[in-house]
């Protein structure tokens, strides 16, 4: 029976290639384009949960500041992981990761490797224990024998060594420190929050402390928030009564600290990727808006057979009727017809499993991923079973319906009619796909006209054509190396900073001033830099002066002017401010600039004069930027013959702000594309059938006297009607989600009507021409051809 059900279908697909061709290329497309989507939102939902106890990991976020100071950081004082094993009920085991920027160049043997920024960490031996990042070789009882102990990953050890034994083999960082390879583990999987390269011991922060500063030892520093901690809770355990309890150690081991100063949080390791450590969720948005692209790109094409097949369904309503005359039940009708659904569905699986497959590199480079589309994993078929259940069940149940409800007595005798009611349910179909069309194409139009917002706004500062250049041995010869720069061509402006007026991380609230209330808590962002800093970026003053290069600039401070407001602080030049231990005077104020995501809002920040960093900044033209480069690269490595040379520009930096924002404005592109390319799929295919249907009515009118022009305005109007009723729905909709969406940004493209009026004009554009194309053809056919067998 099923074999004859299929044998029949088959058959139905042989006979109509056309209408089979249309459905199976929509289907197709509809298909690996939703598999696509929900591969990439599967991938991001399943970020760190490789990890066996994910559901007990947490990291301990620190929120401090209050009001509009209030921040919180994803790193902690090194304490924290000590008494929480000590003194917190339901803590099971600990580990920190420190941030290891003491090193960026590895030599071992005679090659010498440079390793990006932040890909080196210290970590606790406990990180083996807690986390299931696999130790090929090595020991995790005992990972690190000794202080000068590393462990590599594979693709690292394979960059240095070949295909040699990594263990036992020495590298040397920087030319200093030599250290032993110890340990070999796996690449850190694609969708884990946590990826570095090399790991050091712990042991090499601890020893960091001299025990004459301020804060004695790693273990009682309490006021620096350096440390990723992570947390192994007992199942059951209240992450607010672990964070209050940790709050009230800290009150208790740091002077001066109050509880109203802030407190620590606990957040999920499985929410890392997704949430910020404040909560906010920028990054849930955006996976929840890929997954509703998904479905409605699934129902777009899972709608084009539906309204194919119940448009078709008076042609065979004679071969439903001889069925059933000749014993054919109603529901042996109905399975036939989910048969053919089966059955194209099939197909069109098939084609589109190739089709991902061929896809899947471009995919990952545009989504900057590491996914792979294996038919033996589970996870894929979780997906993929997901997918065409959703779409199976929307698809075949109406037409299936519908096809096996024919009365044979009026079918054989021509009288069937279909009635207005599946011609509206038709029409709200093809409504229905125009409006997820349009949505996404106003939603394109969006996101490309904030990601145009932020590469145009005016940041405060001109950051063009500016390049840094990590000294390292030059730093002591600054001043020389300085004047000799500014006298070689294409050299604009040299200055030092110790932070990137880009993306400046660092704060402090150890800061003082006269009128500060005692109880206040107030967060600033501090950056060293030298008297030609601001001129260099073209900072522009709101009063006072700028640095000298005097020696009485060391006891200097220049605000910016959200500092001075949110200080408190009238008339502030001259007045008296203290930032850590030096108590100094404003001598300047500069009007806000942005130093940050435009995500965020302009927040306190306050330089320092220091006359020499670590970092140098060179301006130049855009052709003079290989003369500059190579004048500064003579200087440096002069200085520096034992490293590489390597060099940023600051617009590179600034665009990796919003790299992600970037791939979301691409794939939102090319699914916008997609969606109105099936579901014009559809519409040509309902044209044809109408152009069919009424081909005696279209050859009576051309006998009567009907241009082609009347006959395809009277074919395209129907159709063209939908789509405007699609845009009029389709408008509010875009507009709430995408309101929803530039919430995000602080500061954001106002949402213009204009942007409206465009994805609507372009979606009727696209309709008439389609349709156009075959009311056209119908209305040039001869007459006489249709009216022959009248």
């Amino acid at each position: 029976m099923i074999k004859n059900y299929f044998k029949t279908a088959w058959r139905n697909l042989l006979n109509n290639k056309f209408y089979s061709a249309i459905n199976i290329v929509g289907l197709t497309v509809g298909l690996t384009v939703g598999l696509l989507i929900l591969l990439w939102v599967n991938d991001e939902l399943g970020f760190d949960r490789f990890n066996t106890k994910a559901g007990q990991l947490y990291r301990v976020n620190a929120q401090l500041g209050t009001g509009s100071s209030k921040q919180v950081w994803s790193g902690a004082p090194a304490p924290i992981a000590v008494v929480a094993l000590k003194e917190v009920p339901g803590v099971q085991n600990a580990a920190r990761i420190v941030g290891n920027y003491s090193y960026t160049v590895f030599k071992y043997g005679d090659k010498l490797l440079n390793e990006d920024y932040g890909k080196l960490a210290l970590v606790d031996p406990s990180f083996f224990k807690i986390f299931d990042f696999k130790l090929i070789k090595g020991n995790v009882n005992n990972p690190f024998p000794n202080d000068k102990s590393v462990i590599v990953t594979e693709t690292t050890a394979k960059r240095y060594f070949g295909d040699a034994d990594p263990i036992g083999k020495v590298i040397l960082g920087d030319n200093k420190d030599n250290y032993v390879v110890n340990g070999v583990l796996a690449d850190f999987p694609g969708n884990s929050s946590i990826n570095y390269d090399i790991l050091f011991s712990i042991n090499l922060q601890k020893s960091s402390y001299s025990g004459k500063d301020y804060w004695k030892s790693m273990d009682s520093d309490w006021g620096n928030y350096y440390a990723e901690t992570y947390l192994q809770l007992q199942p059951g355990t209240s992450i607010t009564e672990v964070g209050d309890k940790l709050t009230r150690i800290h009150v208790r081991q740091q002077a001066g600290i109050k509880y109203s100063d802030g407190h620590f949080l606990l957040q999920p390791l499985t929410q890392i990727h997704l949430y910020a450590p404040d909560g906010s969720s920028s990054a849930m948005q955006t996976v929840k808006i890929f997954a509703i692209v998904a479905i409605l790109i699934l129902l777009i094409a899972g709608i084009n057979y539906i309204n194919l097949s119940t448009a078709r369904a008076m042609l065979r309503s004679k071969e439903v009727s001889v069925r059933k005359i000749i014993g054919a039940a109603r529901a042996q009708l109905f399975i036939q017809f989910i048969m053919e659904t089966v059955l194209f569905f099939f197909i069109s699986l098939i084609l589109a499993f190739g089709l991902i497959a061929v896809l899947m590199p471009f995919y990952n480079d545009i989504s900057a991923k590491q996914m792979h589309f294996n038919l033996l994993n589970g996870d894929v078929w979780k997906v993929v079973g997901f997918t065409v259940f959703i779409t199976l069940i929307a698809s075949s149940i109406y037409p299936a319906l519908l096809l096996s409800s024919f009365k044979p007595i009026n079918a054989l005798k021509g009288k069937l009619s279909l009635g207005v009611g599946n011609a509206v349910f038709r029409k709200v179909l093809v409504v229905c796909q125009f409006v997820f069309s349009i949505g996404l194409i106003i939603g394109t139009l969006i996101i490309n006209r904030q990601l145009d917002y932020i590469q145009s706004k005016e940041l405060g500062y001109d950051k063009s054509f500016v390049f840094s250049v990590p000294m390292r041995d030059m730093q002591s010869h600054y001043v020389a190396a300085k004047g000799e720069l500014l006298n070689q061509p294409g050299i604009l402006g040299v200055t030092t900073a110790d932070n990137s007026i880009v993306s400046q991380g660092s704060t402090t609230s150890d800061t003082e001033w006269d009128g500060k209330e005692k109880d206040r808590s107030f967060l600033i962002h501090p950056m060293g830099i030298d008297e030609g800093f601001i001129p260099l970026f073209k900072l522009k003053f709101a009063s006072g002066v700028n640095f000298t290069g005097a020696k009485a600039d060391s006891a200097h401070f220049i605000l910016n002017e959200t500092a001075v407001r949110d200080a408190g602080i009238k008339n502030p030049v001259g007045k008296r401010f203290k930032l850590h231990q030096t108590n100094g005077i404003i001598i300047g104020v500069v009007k806000d600039f942005h130093f940050a995501s435009l995500k965020q809002k302009i927040e306190p920040f306050i330089f320092n004069y220091q006359p020499s960093t670590w970092q140098i900044f060179v301006k130049t033209t855009g052709k003079d930027a290989p003369k500059a480069i190579k004048a500064v690269q003579t200087i440096w490595s002069r200085y520096n013959p034992n490293f590489p040379f390597d060099y940023t520009f600051l617009d590179q930096t600034y665009d990796k702000l919003y790299k992600s924002d970037e791939r979301t404005g691409t794939l939102f592109s090319v699914f916008a594309m997609i969606a109105i390319m099936i579901s014009c799929l559809g519409l040509f295919g309902l044209a044809t059938y109408t152009a069919q249907v009424r081909v005696k009515e279209i050859g009576i009118r051309k006998v009567l006297g009907a241009t082609v022009t009347n006959i395809t305005a009277m074919l395209s109007k129907d159709f063209i009607m939908l789509v405007v009723l699609a845009i009029v729905i389709a408008t509010p909709i875009a507009w709430y989600a995408m309101n929803k969406w530039l919430q995000v940004f602080v500061y954001r493209a106002t949402i213009e009507w204009w942007i409206f009026a465009l994805a609507g004009l372009t979606a009727i554009l696209i309709a008439l021409i389609t349709i156009s194309f075959q009311s056209i053809r119908a209305a040039l056919a001869n007459p006489v051809k249709s009216l022959r067998s009248e």
